[in-house]
């Protein structure tokens, strides 16, 4: 299931974003510091910050849509924390709110001392067929 889901998001693949576990209720991920995914002196880019947080509110965005749906991002706000300039970063995403139109999602990220990076909150549409 989480490779699928991976291979849904080619972005998401190519960043090197992995997803640990995937349930309606939680899906956790990573992805890994590198210097080719910072921004001046050796801090983790935001933008793939970012990134990792879409990717996992997004899975458990889909994982909680009725048969036959399908979702799109309406809403995306990010504060973030701490900057990263080593190991990787840890997320997870939990829905907030699953209705018939909409689906709330957070997702918090953590460095590898377990401090808070950034906190997600999207807001996703839920579209019928």
């Amino acid at each position: 299931m989480t490779d699928a889901l991976i291979d849904a998001m080619p972005f998401a693949r190519a960043l090197g974003i992995e997803i640990d576990a995937a349930a309606p209720g939680e899906v956790t991920g990573r992805l890994a510091w590198a210097p080719d995914r910072c921004t001046a002196g050796g801090v983790m880019h935001g933008g793939a910050l970012m990134a990792l947080a879409d990717t996992l509110g997004a899975a458990c965005a889909y994982l909680n849509l009725p048969d036959g749906a399908s979702t799109t991002t309406l809403e995306s706000k990010t504060n973030f924390m701490r900057g990263v300039r080593e190991g990787e970063v840890r997320g997870v995403a939990r829905p907030l709110h699953s209705g018939r139109r909409f689906i709330v999602v957070q997702t918090d990220l953590y460095d590898a001392g377990d401090r808070r990076v950034a906190q997600v909150t999207q807001t996703q549409a839920v579209l019928n067929g």
